[in-house]
């Protein structure tokens, strides 16, 4: 274990240790000594640090500044724990920032696996610790990706070095390293500016930029997309693709408020106001075993039920069954492919959970026949619980109160009150008790059982979200250091208060106090919601998650929650949906033409051509807004994304193998390019384009008004997907026809697609042949592989219910091998068609299995479509092209 690490202890002779305390720094290695409100020179020296003019104005540089002798020193060398090394930390700053430092540190660091590293940071006090489900990796370390060196002068300091190539990926000798009760922070050198992640925030470009110190806080709030602003979720995960390509991600496993300044050195200053220090280290090399490494660790999503891959559409403000009914009928004449109507919240009487309003009388019976025409219906339930209703007539508060579900004042005994969407007071389900989560799964069976038949369950404002600041009486104490803490990170909104439009921090949850547990409500909602959902409708569901925290994915899935109508946020949707793909949350999407303001018809236009692209596909507007379904636009509109969509039907047996791939390995979905082109310096700072997989490329329309659209091609063959044809630039831009009605799709060299023949909804194509789409690389080479099942069953992965072909194809030679034929119904079923690209000469000849096939067309384009196959999908085959 000792070779895995070195102990580098550097000296400074005293005077040079003497004078760092009034070294006036360069900018970009400061650190602020300030980050409150009302700094003055005379405050900043009073708290022990450096004041100094910036050298250059207007970049958000600190004034006031820690010395690089602020913080700990090691005690003795470091002790081998047999799995890693145990290091003790005294602190030698005699100054503070906010009161409550911590004199002595602990340092543990765990060798969990080759490819996996923990350091953990603690005090020896009693602290709050997320408990965060964290599954062990597969393989303990043998012969680790890193060493791990501690640095003693002028403070302690800790490298995490890759050994393959030397690059130092994380080094906490930016400086600034404190550990108080209320303020934790340590400064993290980066080895390149190629970072992705953190959120939940509006991110103008997926790549963080470092100019002016960007800040990104994180406290989950009902909160539309607001430039930096904290928004409804938590992800204290960074991915790092560093200069050479290889890629390391670290997740800092932290609950209370924080935030991320993007540091010019580049870096990052993280801060904390509770908790402890707990960071993960996920070495990978490549991208995609980043992702795999770390949704290892917190949990991957289990794979939706098929028809969930289908178009969805929602309203919240149909409020008639007769205006949800004409909506679906002029969706259904316009045969636009179609699978989930929603209902929200409105359709429930007075907007309690687990009602239905008059005006939506009739609604289980629409359900059963919806189901009938193969549409699915899903609703939603919040999780604060009317508390005003009339006795006798309001279930689940009556029960609630028998169980003692509240989250409780800082008392332990008074449920807190809040107002959201019903009338009056409500009380908030405290879900980490046993007894709520209980009380939880027998509202959503008995909901289903007598009232609304639904398929599939949303939580929404699970934040939690609050109308108004802490209790609905009386407010929040002041007086204490939870609720009016000596530090709030400055980016979050609120003015400085923890509980703007939520509960107190000192309210009382079965797990500690909000100001701990807050921003893991909702992964506290997410794990009964799902169990009961699965168990009241008897077969494979998904759910919804507004908010979200580290290893949500595990139980249930994540949409961006309310945006705008607008074309910046179409495009920052895309930033989204591939965070959340680093996230472990492949499954996800934007309401689509936006949630908030009223859609042009060009925007919708142009949105539900992209949406067709996400893995979660959803149109859904805000009550008092125009209708934005695509059926209420003009022909155009409805004939284009009827195109789009179509296109996405054809490709779902694709999207759901790279969801089964996900389960099964970690991969992500919806990527960026540079997870397939790490080493390419343009696709690093690409977020206009993304890839399904490894096998096809997407280039929407951003912009209003345009017909064209600037593309990026790595070096590498790409292929059109409508006409076969290859792209004749490599490594480069191109400009691209996209006349309104089009989006551009593109295959890339080296894969094997499979196709499904696309119908209205997935019942009604789940039967329909298959095709493959063949795309050559410069070696002439391709390979893939597809997954089903029956779509619906539980555990079809876990228990091998299902069918997996791998396909690869060199030296003119397509070998089709049934690797896993466990799903009974691949007998039923054909692969018809084969389309191939890339061929050079095209083929003269085709044989299937050694007998010559007659029936394929060498088109214009170069595409070799080959038809009338009927091969049984579970049966081997082999495919020569001459």
């Amino acid at each position: 274990m000792k070779s895995f690490v070195f102990v580098q202890l550097l000296l400074l002779g005293s005077f040079a240790v003497a004078t760092l305390a009034q070294q006036c720094l360069p900018d970009n290695e400061r650190i602020d000594c300030h980050p409150d409100k009302d700094d003055t020179e005379a405050r900043c020296l009073q708290r022990g640090c450096t004041y100094c003019p910036a050298s250059i104005p207007d970049q958000n540089t600190p004034t006031c500044f820690f010395p690089k002798n602020w913080g700990y020193k090691m005690v003795g060398e470091p002790v081998n724990t047999g799995h890693g090394f145990r290091v003790a930390l005294e602190r030698i700053t005699t100054s503070t920032l906010f009161g409550g430092d911590s004199n002595e540190l602990n340092v543990e660091v765990d060798f969990q696996s080759d490819y996996r590293l923990r350091v953990k940071i603690t005090d020896n006090q009693p602290r709050w610790e997320v408990p965060l489900k964290i599954d062990p990796p597969a393989t303990n370390a043998t012969n680790p990706l890193y060493d791990v060196i501690f640095v003693n002068e002028p403070v302690f300091s800790l490298k995490v070095v890759r050994k393959a190539t030397g690059t130092v990926i994380f080094d906490s000798s930016l400086g600034g390293f404190n550990f108080a009760d209320q303020f934790i922070q340590i400064g993290i050198k980066l080895p390149s500016r190629n970072v992705y992640g953190i959120g939940e925030n509006e991110q103008h470009t997926f790549r963080h930029s470092f100019e002016k110190r960007p800040l990104f806080g994180l406290w989950a709030r009902d909160q539309p997309p607001n430039g930096n602003s904290n928004m409804y979720g938590v992800q204290p995960h960074y991915t790092v693709v560093e200069n050479d390509g290889n890629t390391h991600s670290v997740a800092i496993v932290n609950s209370n408020a924080q935030e991320f300044e993007m540091h010019p050195s580049p870096g990052i200053v993280y801060r904390t106001i509770g908790g402890v220090l707990d960071m993960y280290f996920f070495l990978g090399p490549t991208p995609e075993n980043t992702a795999q490494q770390y949704s290892e660790a917190v949990g991957r999503y289990p794979l939706p039920p098929y028809w969930a891959l289908g178009f969805q559409l929602c309203r919240f403000g149909y409020r008639t069954l007769e205006t949800m009914k004409a909506t679906v009928d002029r969706m259904v004449a316009a045969e636009i492919p179609f699978d989930v109507q929603y209902g929200d919240i409105d359709i429930m009487e007075g907007n309690l959970d687990f009602t239905l309003s008059p005006s939506f009388a009739g609604l289980n019976d629409y359900v059963k026949e919806l189901r009938t025409q193969g549409i699915k219906f899903m609703t939603i339930l919040d999780p604060c619980i009317s508390s005003v209703e009339t006795p006798g007539t309001y279930r689940p508060y009556e029960l609630g109160n028998e169980m003692d579900v509240w989250v409780k004042r800082a008392d332990g005994v008074t449920p807190a009150q809040g107002k959201v969407w019903p009338a009056g007071a409500c009380y908030f389900a405290d879900f980490s008790k046993n007894s709520t989560r209980e009380w939880w799964k027998i509202l959503i069976k008995e909901f289903h059982d007598n009232m609304l038949e639904f398929d599939a369950l949303w939580i929404d404002m699970n934040e939690p979200a609050n109308f108004v600041d802490g209790d609905l009486e009386e407010g929040c104490d002041e007086g204490n250091s939870l609720n009016t803490p000596p530090y709030v990170p400055r980016s979050l909104l609120g003015d400085g208060k923890l509980y703007d439009n939520t509960l107190c921090p000192d309210h009382v949850d079965s797990l500690g106090k909000h100001y701990d547990t807050h921003n893991i409500y909702g992964l506290m909602e997410a794990e009964p919601t799902i169990i009961a959902t699965q168990e009241a409708v008897g077969k494979r569901t998904f759910s919804l998650s507004r908010s979200s925290f580290l290893g949500l994915g595990r139980y249930i899935t994540h949409w961006l929650g309310d945006n705008f109508s607008n074309w910046p946020n179409m495009h920052h949707s895309i930033i989204g949906m591939l965070q959340f793909n680093l996230f472990a949350i492949p499954f996800v999407g934007p309401d689509i033409c936006g949630h908030l303001s009223n859609a042009t018809a060009q925007l919708c236009q142009r949105w539900q051509e992209l949406g067709a692209f996400y893995p979660f596909s959803r149109n859904h507007n805000a009550d008092g807004y125009i209708e934005q379904d695509p059926a209420a636009f003009n022909g155009e509109i409805i004939e284009s994304t009827k195109k789009a969509l179509t296109v996405r039907y054809t490709l779902l047996p694709y999207l759901y193998s790279l969801l089964a791939r996900h389960e099964r390995w970690g991969d992500t979905v919806a990527r960026p390019l540079w997870s397939n082109f790490p080493t390419d310096s343009i696709a690093l700072g690409i977020d206009r384009q993304f890839m399904w997989g490894s096998g096809i490329l997407i280039t929407p329309v951003l912009e209003e008004d345009q017909t064209t659209v600037q593309a990026y091609f790595p070096d590498s063959r790409f292929y059109d997907y409508y006409t076969g044809a290859e792209v004749n630039v490599r490594g480069n831009y191109t400009t691209l026809d996209a006349p309104l009605d089009f989006i551009n799709v593109h295959i890339h060299g080296g894969s094997i697609i499979v196709t499904q023949v696309p119908a209205i909804n997935t019942d009604a194509q789940r039967n329909n042949p298959f095709g493959l789409i063949l795309a050559l690389n410069d070696n002439g080479e391709a390979s893939g592989s597809y997954f089903y099942d029956d779509g619906i069953s539980f555990d079809t992965v876990a228990n091998h219910n299902y069918f997996i072909a791998q396909m690869s194809a060199s030296n003119k030679t397509l070998n089709y091998v049934s690797w896993m034929n466990q799903y009974p119904g691949m007998g039923q079923m054909i692969v018809d068609t084969i389309r191939l690209l890339g061929a050079s000469p095209a083929p003269t000849s085709i044989t299937v299995n050694g007998a010559p096939h007659s029936n394929f067309t060498v088109l214009p384009s170069g595409e070799v479509l080959i038809s009338g196959l009927n091969l049984t999908a579970n049966v081997d085959f082999i495919m020569q092209y001459n």
